[in-house]
């Protein structure tokens, strides 16, 4: 059996569990540097805002409508998602974290367990302990799984927030429930090619010949299928993957037209994309460099360049990226131009502990020493409190986030006071 927890609109819960004001009313939370809206409460879908609704145009709206408008705490809601994660992981040790929000458990030799009231008692723990409601749908497959937490959601006033699909009755009537589009799995393209053949819901999809079913959608499609039919296919993603690829990227707040400025950003990328490395263990290959001018500024010559820059061997150190992330700046760089934007792309990433050195050349011992060093003091004491002599010291990139929250679990300085 499986059983999918999702947090129920998690990132406006986040802030409510230390604003309990907001509870009930609209919320939304927008993108970084707050751009579009990326969440939502129920209360504020009720009002007609769409997801991703730009931010500059919806001001009016938010304020006549009395929506809370918050920026996105990342860090407040990576330490809350912990939290709720640590609690899921002692009702089973199969555990996958499938996206911030949401996990999927799988029980081995519960057959004596009820687990619907497992389920209720879960739901009640996460709230009690974190205070993030959570729904949670469970079936024999994951792909079920999913469908179960969704009516666990939609009908949440009479499953009281958990639903079992554990008879062929229930499921046959989830998978007429279900149109196409909501099926986990099948994407835009895939929802036009079944919706022109007649396909509108979960179950009609699942009486379409296997050897169809592979040809378009292929093995994984086939897998899906299964699912939907109760036999489990999908298994758990035990093994968390490295990302294939890391960026950092900017827009500047004014444009830029010296090099030595543009050096400094790309410094910093470059340094910025180490470190991200380094907490996953990896080293990279090569790494692109890339600037753009602004092609809102009147008079100014337009411009977008690139450049890869292959590396003499995997690394993971900040001194040798931004030694390569400079050359490349120097190689695309060009007087007279107004540049706004600029960034590291870093790639050929594979895990440090099975990189191929050279013959010839080899990375330099004395950087992982210095790289080890220099994440430490930056997790006791913060981050950018060392930098290399290219950066400016004074200097920190921030986001635009008029309306950001405390970060009340992860800075001692900002947690909650109570009066």
């Amino acid at each position: 059996m499986f059983a999918l927890i999702d947090c129920n609109n998690f990132y406006a819960s986040c802030e409510r569990v230390f604003q309990p004001q907001w509870e009930g009313k609209p919320v939304v939370i927008l993108s970084n540097n707050d751009g579009c809206v990326i969440a939502r409460s129920n209360e504020a879908k009720a009002l007609g805002i769409p997801m991703g609704a730009p931010a500059f145009q919806y001001k009016q709206q938010f304020k006549q409508q009395g929506i809370k408008v918050f920026s996105s705490n990342y860090p407040l809601y990576g330490d809350m998602s912990n939290r709720v994660m640590t609690i899921l992981e002692k009702y089973s040790p199969n555990l996958e974290v499938y996206s911030i929000d949401e996990a999927f458990l799988q029980f081995k030799g519960f057959d004596l367990f009820d687990l619907e009231q497992e389920g209720h008692r879960m739901r009640k723990q996460v709230r009690q302990w974190t205070g993030i409601p959570v729904s949670v749908g469970m079936a024999h497959t994951k792909a079920l799984a999913k469908i179960a937490n969704k009516i666990a959601k939609k009908f949440a006033a009479r499953t009281r927030g958990v639903y079992c699909i554990d008879t062929e009755e229930k499921r046959i009537k989830a998978l007429k429930w279900t149109e196409i589009g909501d099926v986990w799995g099948v994407g835009r393209q895939h929802r036009k090619r079944l919706e022109a053949m007649g396909i509108t819901n979960a179950l009609e999809f699942t009486l379409l010949p296997d050897d169809w079913v592979r040809k378009h959608m292929s093995v994984l499609g086939l897998r899906l299928k299964k699912d939907l039919l109760g036999i489990p296919s999908i298994q758990l993603e035990e093994i968390i993957p490295r990302k294939k690829g890391i960026a950092t990227t900017r827009s500047f707040e004014k444009t830029l037209t010296h090099f030595s400025d543009l050096e400094e950003r790309i410094s910093t990328f470059a340094t910025s994309c180490a470190e991200k490395m380094r907490k996953q263990q990896s080293s990279c290959n090569a790494l692109l460099v890339f600037v753009r001018s602004d092609p809102h500024k009147k008079g100014s010559i337009p411009y977008r360049n690139s450049c890869v820059l292959p590396l003499p061997y995997a690394t993971n150190s900040s001194i040798t990226l931004s030694k390569y992330a400079v050359m490349g700046l120097k190689k695309i760089f060009k007087e007279d131009v107004h540049y706004k934007k600029a960034g590291v792309m870093i790639m050929g990433l594979v895990p440090t502990e099975k990189r191929q050195l050279t013959l010839f050349q080899s990375n330099n011992e004395k950087h992982l020493t210095v790289m080890q060093s220099l994440d430490k003091i930056h997790k006791r004491f913060g981050p950018h409190r060392i930098k290399l002599g290219n950066q400016d010291l004074k200097r920190t990139w921030k986001m635009k986030q008029e309306y950001l929250s405390h970060r009340f679990t992860t800075e001692l300085n900002e947690v909650i006071i109570v009066k």
